[in-house]
């Protein structure tokens, strides 16, 4: 659990280095269906944003903690970046694509967290 909540932060830290906004955290830990146990979403403004943001959480999770992701997807557009690190999911989203897809929707029985935006 410990490892968990620290690699939140760090997934967390690298969305803000790159002033990306709405960040929201779902706790799926409840959700038997679940192929992950937490999802981490949040938005950048452009696909140029979206990317960096990405970049941003790879590049801070691997420095600080030295984890790699599983695998991640999504850089051709850059509309909807997700990068995988087993059990948590970072989902990056161009406002657009976040409004169609509407995880936190999708998603609304598990304990959902908004955090502030850093300006």
């Amino acid at each position: 659990m410990e490892e968990n909540r620290k690699l939140i932060q760090t997934i967390i830290e690298g969305i803000q280095e790159k002033k990306g906004k709405k960040i929201v955290t779902v706790d799926l830990t409840k959700i038997e269906s679940s192929s992950a146990q937490y999802f981490i979403i949040c938005q950048g403004g452009s696909p140029m944003q979206v990317a960096a943001v990405a970049d941003s959480v790879r590049e801070t999770v691997l420095d600080k903690i030295g984890v790699k992701p599983f695998n991640y997807d999504g850089y051709r557009n850059a509309q909807w970046i997700v990068i995988d690190y087993g059990h948590i999911y970072v989902h990056i989203f161009q406002p657009e694509q976040r409004n169609y897809y509407k995880l936190e929707q999708l998603w609304s029985d598990a304990k959902l967290t908004e955090l502030p935006d850093v300006e």
